[in-house]
């Protein structure tokens, strides 16, 4: 069989039974049982997917998710991340539009302590949402700043899918972890300064100040008592892997044991809590799993089958230099995402992406991280984008998804332009 023939069967076999609304997990694992048979000789072959699928669920590299997951679970259901954000609510004092910066400088916050776009999404829609509607927010500044912050916890350290991506593309997970750190806080300023520009532009969507002002005293012991004290699960995540003396994996169990002491200083880490946090645990990392074990089997009928060294080939007569087969990767990610779900994104594209960037020499960690971006872009693009929905779930009723989709679109627009400035200049993610 010929390598296009491959790859439309195992390629278009996903696309199609997706199309018909097939889990994304149960397409994979049927195209791969197909692929098996037809590439690997029959019986004997899905005898040899099963012995390959164990070692990819098996490894070593892959404990941090289930451990990241549990940090924000534990942060959520102890009632933690909320006392991060009434602290920075008196903190910012008699702002306009304060709400609005506080949902991007907390939810940044939250996305080093929680590394689950989701969970920081509807935290942040769950948490300020009713508030800022109460106070008269239009919903633009409402509903933008939310997405658009929830969706910075794919990059910002601890990433459950940066850990994902790294062990797929067999690209070092703490030195991946570390290498979104200065993208995310770029990308928060420029939030931030999305939110002066609307309300520079739009007085009205935002309410007027509030007179009443915090006592410095207040704030100051709102920012030792609540915030401070998060220092603690931050260095334990991303510090300790910084100073060389722990792994991902062991950071990751630092983090969670850091999470736990600090619920127990407050005397929050009550059994119901704990009990919730393990259950959301469990049942996201069991479905991410399974998604990468199919992902790799997947992986290996692209290379048995001879698709992905055909496709390489195909990319390969184009001549493209390492900025356009960049800018080429970021057109597919970006179509990807208007249809398809991140896990799903990463099994079908690394495969086929990850032998280019060897040939054009492109950094793995430079492609890692725009890679990851492109995925965070995905996650608000219409008409599937996750977050959408996510923030359709707790918006207001009568909500349109186009009224989130024009909300969030300045957003969209950040990350597209440091997408393009981290391909020209990959020294703010190549510093360590």
């Amino acid at each position: 069989m010929s390598w296009q023939a491959a790859a439309l069967l195992l390629g278009g076999g996903v696309m199609f039974l997706m199309a018909l609304g097939t889990p994304v997990v149960i397409a994979f694992l049927t195209v791969n049982l197909i692929g098996a048979v037809v590439f690997m000789g029959g019986l004997g072959g899905i005898d040899q997917l099963i012995a390959n699928a164990t070692s990819s669920i098996t490894s070593f590299a892959l404990v941090p998710v289930p451990l990241f997951i549990l940090m924000g679970e534990l942060l959520f259901h102890t009632g933690m991340a909320v006392r991060v954000f009434d602290a920075l609510d008196k903190i910012l004092g008699a702002i306009r539009a304060r709400l609005a910066y506080l949902t991007v400088i907390g939810g940044t916050i939250f996305a080093t302590l929680s590394g689950s776009s989701i969970a920081n999404t509807a935290m942040l829609g769950s948490t300020l949402m009713p508030d800022m509607e109460k106070r008269g927010y239009k919903k633009s500044l409402i509903m933008g700043p939310i997405i658009a912050t929830g969706s910075i916890a794919m990059i910002i350290p601890p990433s459950s899918l940066a850990v994902l991506l790294g062990s797929l593309a067999k690209i070092d997970v703490g030195a991946l972890l570390l290498a979104g750190v200065v993208p995310g806080i770029i990308l928060s300023v420029m939030y931030l300064a999305v939110i002066r520009l609307h309300v520079w532009i739009d007085p009205e969507a935002a309410p007027p100040v509030s007179p009443v002002s915090v006592p410095t005293r207040e704030k100051a012991l709102a920012m030792l008592r609540d915030v401070a004290p998060m220092g603690l699960v931050i260095f334990a995540v991303i510090g300790l892997i910084i100073l060389g003396v722990a792994s991902p994996t062991e950071s990751a169990a630092f983090g969670v044991l850091a999470v736990a002491i600090l619920a127990l200083f407050y005397g929050k880490l009550r059994w119901p809590a704990v009990e919730k946090a393990l259950w959301g645990t469990l049942s996201v990392s069991v479905m991410m799993l399974v998604i990468i074990l199919a992902s790799s089997t997947f992986s290996q009928l692209l290379a048995f089958s001879g698709a992905s060294a055909g496709l390489v080939a195909w990319m390969a007569g184009f001549e493209l230099g390492p900025h356009a087969t960049l800018l080429a990767m970021l057109a597919v990610l970006v179509l990807l995402g208007m249809f398809m779900d991140q896990l799903s994104i990463m099994m079908l594209t690394l495969p086929i992406f990850m032998p280019l960037i060897a040939m054009q020499g492109i950094d793995p960690l430079q492609f890692g991280i725009i890679m990851l971006l492109a995925l965070e872009l995905s996650l608000a693009t219409p008409p599937f984008g996750l977050l959408l929905f996510v923030m359709l779930g707790v918006a207001p009723k009568g909500t349109s998804i186009w009224e989130v989709v024009r909300a969030c679109l300045p957003y969209l627009a950040c990350t597209l332009v440091l997408i393009l400035t981290l391909i020209w200049l990959p020294g703010l993610i190549i510093w360590q």
